[in-house]
């Protein structure tokens, strides 16, 4: 495992360059791809000097945002055309992890149905990416107060997600795990030691408002990893470093408060609280 930054997480927006230049100062070990800056990049320059900017920080490529809106029809078929050549791209900077989200509801399908049209919709994402060499991480989302008001429930725990992955069958896509989502969900320790390094893509961690109950916790209100200790993140953690997860951990802590500050002290912040929890795993 390493430690990662993602800067938009945190609020910083600077290009990659600074961005390496500021997770270096902080001790970070890798950064995010950012696809569309990498595009100009390689146009501009080539590839090559994306891999000489991250070589020169010293520091490991973590993941990418799937590139396109899966879950709106028109924007799905346009993203298909063009997600070979992200692909290709993210590849040759040695980013093979790409990442996105599942909604834990649906106002239009009932459960066994929405699960079907995931299936269909993620094998020809998947297949792509496969040859290219790279993975999906899917993430759950586990806060109740997100599925409230809506019609059908859906995928919103670990073995749920895994139920999905196995049913699109390629061997190349697995769990964006967020101990937020993890802890929201009623996940466990063991929860996690059941799953093998392959079913684990990517990894999240923060922690929650002390004194709320966890089914009315807010989903964009979290702290930093260790602030409140209300997640166990050293357990967390160790359960993956028990499995022998070997991808970024990132830092999301949806903090108003930290993306006030200066970008570096933002990144200084957010490494020395995972520091905390790292050196307790």
């Amino acid at each position: 495992m390493f430690r990662n930054l993602n800067p938009g997480a945190i609020g910083i927006h600077a290009d990659l360059e600074r961005s390496l230049k500021i997770a270096h100062d902080a001790g970070f070990e890798g950064v995010d791809l950012p696809l569309g800056e990498a595009e100009r990049l390689s146009s501009e320059r080539s590839v090559n000097f994306i891999t000489s900017l991250y070589e020169r920080f010293g520091m490991k490529v973590g993941g990418c945002g799937l590139p396109f809106n899966w879950l709106n029809d028109s924007d799905y078929e346009r993203g298909l055309n063009e997600l070979p050549k992200w692909a290709r791209l993210a590849s040759d900077v040695g980013c093979v992890r790409f990442i996105t989200w599942v909604p834990s509801f649906s106002d239009e399908r009932p459960y066994d149905e929405n699960f079907k049209w995931h299936v269909e919709r993620f094998k020809p994402i998947v297949g792509i990416l496969s040859e290219h060499g790279c993975r999906l991480g899917l993430e759950f989302l586990g806060t109740r107060t997100l599925r409230i008001g809506h019609k059908y429930e859906f995928i919103h725990t670990i073995g749920q997600m895994i139920e999905l992955c196995n049913a699109i069958g390629t061997g190349n896509v697995g769990l964006l795990l967020d101990s937020w989502h993890w802890w929201t969900s009623g996940g466990t320790l063991e929860d996690i030691r059941k799953l093998s390094q392959e079913q684990v893509v990517y990894v999240h961690v923060n922690d929650a408002p002390a004194g709320i109950p966890v089914d009315e916790q807010l989903d964009n209100v979290r702290c930093l990893p260790g602030e409140t200790g209300v997640i166990d993140l050293v357990g967390f953690l160790r359960a993956l470093k028990d499995i022998g997860y070997d991808g970024p951990v990132t830092p999301e802590p949806f903090s108003k408060s930290l993306s006030e500050l200066p970008d570096e002290e933002a990144a200084l912040v957010t490494a020395r609280a995972l520091n905390r929890i790292w050196e307790m795993i």
